[in-house]
């Protein structure tokens, strides 16, 4: 493969600002267009730029397999444990009102913001993974 300064550049430059997106669309989904889908597909999209860019085999020592795995679960994990925490607190599931009770408001705040964590940490983790499936049937 030869190697493209120029874009390595370029995508050493912008890499840091597209994290930054990620978790700007990340903690404003709250407030506007956003929220952890379109994060975690963001922050998938500058680890995939990178392996593109740098080679595959860079991005899994940047990201590797079993950090993908551990974050696919811990985000499934972290939805699911709000979910627990609000029937645990007398609610019903997802009923971020039973997470404060003295200010529900803070409560449903609080909820939505966990919540589209774990669905960010997961959207990322498994496209991740499948951009890491592609690419090693490509190298082999």
């Amino acid at each position: 493969m030869r190697h493209h300064s120029i874009l390595r550049a370029v995508t050493k430059f912008f890499l840091p600002y597209i994290l930054l997106f990620a978790l700007y669309t990340q903690f404003h989904g709250d407030y506007g267009p956003g929220g952890g889908f379109q994060a975690g597909v963001i922050f998938a999209a500058a680890i995939i730029l990178y392996g593109l860019i740098f080679t595959p085999k860079l991005a899994r020592r940047v990201v590797p397999y079993r950090a993908v795995y551990i974050f696919m679960a811990l985000g499934i994990l972290l939805y699911a444990g709000v979910g627990i925490a609000t029937i645990l607190l007398g609610g019903n599931y997802l009923d971020y009102n039973a997470l404060n009770h003295h200010h529900p408001v803070h409560g449903q705040h609080l909820g939505i913001l966990l919540v589209e964590l774990g669905v960010g940490i997961t959207v990322a983790a498994v496209v991740i993974c499948i951009y890491y499936a592609f690419a090693d049937r490509l190298e082999s």
